[in-house]
């Protein structure tokens, strides 16, 4: 169900100030019953809705998805973007535009190539630990239920390949 002018008005107004009440009298409710006529509108399913509708896209537009922040990155990292730079001079003071420096640009690379972990050779070292600790785990298990002597041998050679992985 589509909504009124004044209950569009009204959402909007609600959605701007979080009070109902004077959401309901800047969308043209009386001020007698503004109260009962703003509280009236937040339990109607199509307002509630549109406000939440609203709330979302606003919140959506807010928040920086994934995407936008490694195109920023990477536009940081290509030295695309450009940076007000306040320099002194003789005659008073100038501002200037310039790349990144390489530092920042190093830096960004680098976030970015967290995003992408099978080209990260210390995430390669952790998921083999944790390969290392989850067969560990499974030998000890084994060991609990009965093993044989083959599980301490087994222990043993798991925990010196883990000796230089941290």
């Amino acid at each position: 169900m589509k909504l009124t002018v004044k209950q569009k008005k009204f959402a909007d107004e609600y959605i701007e100030s979080g009070n109902a009440t004077q959401a309901a009298i800047k969308a043209g409710y009386s001020k007698q019953s503004a109260r009962f006529s703003g509280a009236e509108n937040l339990t109607k399913p199509n307002i509630k809705n549109y406000i939440d509708e609203r709330m979302s896209e606003m919140e959506a537009k807010r928040i920086m998805s994934a995407t936008e922040a490694v195109q920023l990155l990477t536009s940081i990292a290509r030295g695309e973007v450009k940076e007000t730079v306040v320099v002194a001079t003789p005659v008073g003071v100038e501002t200037t535009e310039k790349e990144a420096d390489l530092k920042t640009r190093i830096t960004a690379t680098k976030e970015i190539l967290k995003r992408y972990p099978g080209s990260d050779k210390l995430a390669e070292q952790q998921l083999r630990k944790a390969i290392a600790e989850a067969d560990i785990l499974e030998a000890k298990a084994k060991e609990l239920q009965g093993g044989g002597d083959n599980q301490d041998d087994m222990l043993r050679g798991i925990a010196d390949s883990l000796g230089g992985i941290e």
